[in-house]
């Protein structure tokens, strides 16, 4: 299975650039197991409960755990909105709520 994996507006480019090579390497694994991969691990990509259809992509380092916020268009598109390093148990409401926001506006851009 081959997904196709997009980043909008800059939140994860801009997150991905600042991070080391060792940790931009890992984070491009994971997204390679969320592209090839038929059913991935839930330890690195799972639906966060209580969202309207936001997943996180889980990249777990030796310093820090990063979290990639991301949702599905037209199923084989994987839509990367907002990251942070997750500092807690919980993913914060404050990122869920923005994820959700790109996501409408990502919606509505494309629907016109």
């Amino acid at each position: 299975m081959i997904r196709k994996v997009v980043a909008y507006r800059n939140y994860f480019v801009d997150f991905l650039k600042a991070q080391d090579n060792k940790v931009q390497e890992k984070i491009q694994y994971v997204l390679d197991l969320v592209r090839f991969e038929r059913q991935v691990p839930k330890n690195f990509f799972k639906a966060l409960e209580n969202t309207d259809g936001i997943y996180e992509v889980r990249v777990i380092t030796t310093f820090k755990s990063i979290r990639i916020l991301c949702f599905f268009d037209d199923g084989n598109l994987v839509v990367l909105v907002n990251c942070f390093v997750k500092k807690t148990q919980k993913t914060p409401k404050k990122e869920i709520k923005l994820a959700e926001k790109l996501m409408k506006e990502y919606l509505k851009e494309k629907n016109g």
